[in-house]
């Protein structure tokens, strides 16, 4: 009887060494402590939050923003004071710089929750074009190749996509300096792919639209 009970520990505890070396093998640190490896990785949805009112107030209107979600672009919703003017009257700068405070303005609650973030700076501002320029462009603080790229793909679909701006997919954007403005397309590639805001060739040069 005290032989079979030897036997039995010594198998369990060649049992056990056995399970040591596999577990160092796979680079796994064996512990005798329970570990809390917390739950799985939360998966964001990308869908915009909807408000609680299905129509804008009177004075204001549902103009879409595109946010950052996961390493996309997606459109969202919000709601603006109607800007002034007739679209593609020429005199479409407040309009602009109501659609860079909302890229600049942090997402709400519901947004954050759903993924979005925006990599606008908060210290960008708009003006509208100089002489030489063609009527529908717009200057920005610092040259839009020195943006983040993701914030230069957000401000080229917030504008390029803007009803407000008269626009239908394409934004002619500048810097402070003398350099020629550009056309930047906001292209599916674009939204699927921020990143290639940065990459030369872009946009094409153009004093105006085609």
């Amino acid at each position: 009887m005290t032989r079979w009970i030897r036997s039995r520990a010594v198998r369990r505890a060649a049992s056990l060494a056995a399970l040591a070396l596999a577990v160092a093998g796979c680079g796994v640190r064996g512990t005798s402590v329970p570990v809390d490896a917390g739950g799985a990785p939360s998966r964001v949805s990308c869908m915009a939050p909807e408000e609680a009112t299905s129509s804008a107030a009177p004075g204001t209107q549902r103009v879409p923003v595109y946010l950052v979600c996961g390493s996309t672009l997606v459109s969202v919703g919000r709601t603006v004071p109607r800007p002034p003017g007739v679209p593609g009257s020429g005199d479409e700068l407040p309009a602009a710089r109501t659609l860079l405070a909302e890229l600049q303005r942090p997402p709400s609650a519901d947004e954050i929750r759903a993924g979005f973030s925006t990599d606008l700076p908060r210290s960008l501002r708009v003006d509208g074009p100089r002489a030489g320029d063609a009527p529908e462009a717009l200057r920005l603080s610092v040259e839009p190749a020195d943006l983040p790229s993701f914030a230069l793909a957000q401000l080229v679909c917030t504008y390029g996509r803007s009803v407000a701006l008269g626009r239908a997919g394409g934004a002619l954007l500048g810097g402070p300096g003398d350099a020629t403005v550009h056309r930047y397309d906001c292209s599916p590639d674009v939204l699927a792919n921020p990143d290639t805001a940065q990459h030369a060739g872009w946009g094409d040069p153009q004093a105006e639209e085609s």
